[in-house]
């Protein structure tokens, strides 16, 4: 365990669903799983409250599965439903590796997971439980970055943690500008400014108005979310 003290008291992470599929790009991979969540008992481990917003694209994308075959309201509440997936699969590897944790969802499977309550997620969260959000801001037409600013904002964390498969803000998609450079910090207003699609505007907007910073980093080693709680300068910071 490190020795040196947390940059952040309260984290709300941010991972991927493709990140979560590993080099398999859909389902699960369950040694990609073990290593973040062994990451997030660390985390846990140093007194770090840890709030975890899981996408859902290894099994559905709404907009880019459903759109022009299916209505988009609906395609959207299958990628809600994908989520939930993901976040049974973290909240069991976690309680495997002896971590307290709780599922809640913002629309209602009472069978499974809490429903999204802000007060017991608070209470979760003081407890030391890892407190998982599944099927985004409950509603179509907005991602689960934006669900992950929304809760951030909602239980005060100190910082979003955005764990991608790539390793920080560029001046363009590197993989398809090999002349693209990587950005370490960034102001919102830049963000929106230039189009840099690292969330979407409305998560970005909504992350400016109230002023909570972003670090985005690549999960490809998942040591990166201990090193982004401890301050280390990875990635790149947004805010």
């Amino acid at each position: 365990m490190p020795s040196k003290k947390p940059a952040y008291k309260r984290v709300l992470l941010k991972v991927s669903g493709e990140a979560l599929a590993g080099d398999k790009k859909t389902g699960l991979d369950f040694d990609v799983i073990r290593s973040v969540c062994k990451a997030i008992k660390t985390c846990v481990s140093m007194g770090v409250e840890v709030g975890v917003v899981v996408g859902g694209g290894n099994f559905w994308r709404g907009i880019k599965d459903g759109e022009g075959k299916m209505e988009r309201t609906r395609a959207d509440h299958m990628g809600m439903m994908a989520t939930v997936m993901n976040c049974l699969a973290v909240a069991d590897m976690l309680e495997q590796l002896e971590v307290s944790v709780r599922v809640q969802t913002a629309l209602q499977i009472s069978a499974v997971a809490e429903p999204y309550i802000r007060l017991r997620a608070d209470r979760h969260l003081r407890k030391g439980r890892v407190v998982i959000f599944g099927c985004g801001t409950g509603h179509p037409f907005f991602s689960t970055d934006t669900a992950a600013v929304l809760r951030a904002a909602e239980i005060n964390a100190d910082v979003i943690l955005l764990a991608k498969n790539i390793d920080g803000v560029y001046t363009a998609d590197p993989k398809l500008d090999p002349s693209a450079t990587k950005i370490e910090a960034i102001s919102y207003a830049d963000m929106l400014e230039r189009r840099l699609m690292v969330m979407d505007q409305t998560a970005t907007s909504l992350s400016m108005e109230n002023e909570i910073p972003v670090l985005l980093f690549a999960l490809e080693d998942p040591e990166n979310i201990v090193r982004a709680v401890m301050g280390e300068k990875i990635g790149s910071r947004v805010g």
